[in-house]
């Protein structure tokens, strides 16, 4: 019995902890998920429709960031990460149709990125996914430090 009335207090406890501040997602997130419904356009730079590397300079531009129209010219763009070291907000380089880099998105943790894939538009894949494992090229960190914990940090709802 005693067992038992310490396991529920514990669950209540954990429960009322975990539900006391209400935290919505980051400025980032926030910006992909107004887009996150894009359909694809080649040479798309608008919420009406992406390319890849439209929808990253779309992205990057509402917090004041010029970057080129193109996944070649971004990864020029900022300073080399490697693979293992990837943050939110990195970009993520391609070679998808064997000429080079091809295709850009934004590495948005967990192994995941976000981009404007050809014939889905905004979409979420994994860089470990069968496809992109094998076509991964490099990433460029183009969100400096301050940017970048301003970008990414949750913001605080009114209960």
């Amino acid at each position: 019995m005693k067992k038992a009335f310490l396991f529920v207090f514990a669950a209540v406890a954990l429960f009322c902890f975990s539900a006391g501040t209400v935290f919505a997602d980051s400025k980032l997130d926030r910006m992909v998920d107004a887009v996150s419904d894009s359909p694809y356009r080649w040479a798309g730079t608008t919420p009406k429709g992406f390319d890849c590397s439209g929808f990253t300079a779309y992205i990057f531009s509402q917090f004041n960031m010029d970057l080129p129209h193109s996944s070649k010219a971004q990864n020029s763009e900022g300073y080399w990460v490697s693979k293992s070291d990837l943050r939110k907000g990195d970009l993520v380089f391609f070679n998808t149709d064997g000429s080079g880099i091809s295709h850009v998105g934004i590495y948005w943790g967990n192994g995941e990125f976000v981009h404007s894939a050809t014939n889905i538009g905004v979409t979420i894949d994994r860089l470990d996914s069968k496809y992109y494992s094998t076509r991964y090229v490099s990433a460029r960190r183009v969100l400096w430090d301050d940017l970048y914990n301003d970008l990414t940090k949750e913001i605080e709802e009114a209960q």
